[in-house]
């Protein structure tokens, strides 16, 4: 099945450091990561690509507010649930030994396990007995309750100013820098480990975690190999978007043969905070500077996950286009609806849960909003991709390059060390208060509960399963993300593509000849006058549902600066179809607007996830929510493509 003609270099000089966690929990002692490398091609090496399907957003107990923490799982357990074994799971014994199990239906092709790169050390400190600070008050408030501890640490991280813990980390925080480095290496050890070139890919990640004025500020770091940074830099390190790119720079340098990208995700939790150019100084050269760093870095964002969907919302005043039903599927925001969310604080080591309400209605321009990671807070054009995308076109004209020039995956964001557990039928809940259908149908905190979901999938155009192609896929942008089924979806550009292409055998090679895949840019030329023509294909999940649609969505920007988006339904199968091809012409194009195109593809209504919980309760145990009507029995499950952009002249 694959090539083996690869070697494992083996490397000693990471040495077990004084802050090791628990022994029955740690992976890494004193030996080091081992490091994959590849020699030769894979002998299922493709180069029209093959779609490859993985989760670029898991936690385990080794994350501060994680579900797993309950299970004790780790990052060698997301591993091989990934691969296909079962791992521990709820429920969980007053002893706290998990009695049941869980496994994934098919096992996933790549994997980054993203634990959180801000508390690694103080978790270390508080579950290590015989630590520093094991026996001091804060350390005992935080092993009292696993959502009082989350809460206790995750208020350093509501600020824009973070700062360590004295009590905890020392007045100059080293202790919990230092804390950090066993973890950090057993999250090493687990993704070089488990990776198997032309088989298997695991990427070496940490999840960079900002939530100022409790507003998503959350990325995912993603390294290429196992050549990586002594330490993770996180939010307290870096905590705006361009110090993180910097800081990560100055401890990786492609010319030591580091690299590393970075994924911005729940954006529709943001509150605007995640527009480009936050703590900027207003220059051109300024805006220039930060724009050509995130072109570099940051080439891809989430437009699903279990918080709910980013693509688009409805009623933006800003953004002409007809309303589109399919932005409210698992949407946990829209416009003008009264938010009713579950609030929380800790005084003196308690946590305290209340309730409050909001109406969702834009942020004023110019200004950021507070509490996205509640359902609440205001929404901005940047929140959301499709409004995103549009920004990013108007910022090109005004300074040369887009800054919002982002290709799409999905994920999980699964707390439970269960990567790719997205089918609705067999959701067993993503984070701590949804081990049971009685607590997945309450609402929980932040977007949890029966507002959360389970998830997507992270698809990528490859040419080989390895590091280097995966990672160079999702450089090139030609990705795309699912809301859960494996829907293989694709999409070309070009100025005089043949409309027999769904027809020809060598569809795919000829696209690419003649035209440009998802993730690229379409250059003008002298003959663009009449329009591009787009290749728009998707095949279904092989094992789900038929397609009922393709949907292409364009964004322009007009003549006078103004943002428009358009739907267009350009193939459909009203009884399902296990692929469905066009080549669409755009005949409304204007050579002198700048626009973009992406695709999604969408399945027939099937069940929500919180329908089978209501059915495996008693009738007298059911919840409002299984009858009041609130959250819709049925969804579309759905696929988008990378979006491919034109300039205007």
């Amino acid at each position: 099945m694959s090539n083996k003609s690869y070697v494992l270099i083996a490397s000693l000089i990471l040495a077990a450091c004084s802050g090791s966690d628990n022994p029955t929990e740690s992976i890494a002692s004193e030996s080091s990561p081992l490091a994959a490398v590849q020699s030769d091609a894979c002998d299922n090496f493709n180069s029209d690509g093959t779609a490859l399907f993985g989760d670029l957003h898991v936690h385990t107990s080794y994350s501060f507010d994680a579900a797993a923490n309950s299970l004790g799982t780790t990052p060698t357990d997301a591993h091989r649930y990934a691969r296909g074994e079962a791992i521990p799971f709820f429920p969980v014994d007053p002893q706290g030994i998990p009695l049941g199990s869980v496994k994934i239906d098919r096992p996933l092709d790549f994997l980054a396990v993203t634990d959180h790169g801000e508390f690694l050390g103080e978790r270390a400190l508080c579950r290590t007995e015989g630590s520093p600070t094991y026996e001091t008050t804060f350390c005992n408030n935080y092993r009292a309750n696993q959502r009082q501890g989350m809460m206790m640490l995750a208020s350093v991280i509501t600020t824009e100013t973070p700062e360590r813990i004295t009590e905890l980390c020392g007045a100059d925080g080293s202790l919990c820098r230092d804390y950090a480095e066993s973890p950090w290496q057993d999250i090493q050890l687990a993704a070089n480990s488990a990776n198997a070139p032309c088989e298997f890919t695991s990427f070496v990640a940490y999840e960079y975690t900002g939530t100022p004025g409790t507003s998503n500020y959350h990325r995912n770091v993603i390294f290429r190999d196992g050549n990586v940074p002594s330490k993770p830099v996180s939010y307290i390190d870096a905590p705006i978007d361009s110090k993180l790119w910097s800081a990560l720079d100055a401890v990786c340098d492609i010319e030591d043969g580091c690299d590393y990208l970075t994924i911005p995700h729940n954006s529709n939790l943001a509150n605007g905070r995640m527009a480009p150019y936050m703590q900027l100084e207003d220059t051109t050269e300024a805006k220039r500077a930060y724009a050509s760093a995130r072109l570099k870095r940051e080439p891809i964002m989430e437009i699903f996950q279990h918080k709910g969907g980013s693509e688009c919302i409805n009623g933006l005043s800003s953004v002409f286009g007809a309303p589109d039903e399919l932005c409210d599927v698992e949407s946990v925001r829209r416009m003008g609806e009264n938010k009713t969310y579950v609030t929380r604080d800790v005084v003196a080591g308690e946590l305290t849960l209340g309730q409050a309400s909001q109406i969702t209605v834009e942020c004023e321009p110019g200004t950021t909003g507070d509490s996205g990671m509640l359902g609440a807070g205001c929404v901005h054009p940047t929140d959301f991709q499709r409004s995103g995308l549009l920004v990013g076109l108007i910022e090109e004209q005004a300074i040369g390059l887009n800054p919002v020039k982002l290709g799409i995956i999905a994920a999980t964001d699964t707390h439970s060390s269960t990567p790719g557990a997205v089918i609705e039928s067999a959701w067993t809940g993503a984070v701590t208060g949804e081990a049971t259908p009685a607590e997945r149908l309450q609402p929980g905190l932040l977007t949890s509960g029966i507002d959360g979901n389970p998830g997507g999938l992270a698809g990528v155009w490859a040419k080989e399963n390895t590091r280097d192609a995966v990672f160079d896929a999702m450089l090139r942008k030609e990705v795309f993300g699912t809301s859960g089924p494996r829907i293989r979806p694709r999409l070309f550009a070009g100025w005089n593509l043949n409309e027999g292409l769904c027809e020809d055998a060598d569809m795919v090679a000829k696209a690419y000849a003649s035209g440009v895949p998802m993730g690229a840019d379409l250059m003008p030329t002298a003959t663009n006058t009449n329009g591009p023509s787009l290749l728009a294909y998707a095949a279904k999940d092989p094992d789900g549902q038929p397609l009922q649609a393709l949907h292409l969505i364009k964004g322009w920007i007009d003549g006078d600066g103004k943002m428009h988006n358009e739907v267009i339904t350009v193939a459909e199968a009203e009884t399902g179809a296990d692929s469905l091809c066009v080549v669409y012409n755009d005949t409304h194009f204007d050579a002198s607007q700048s626009a973009y195109y992406y695709l999604r593809a969408v399945e027939p209504e099937t069940a929500r996830w919180h329908t089978y919980d209501c059915a495996a309760l008693t009738e007298a145990d059911r919840p409002e929510v299984c009858t009041n009507g609130v959250y819709p029995e049925s969804i579309r499950e759905m696929a988008w493509t990378s979006p491919i952009w034109y300039q205007g002249q």
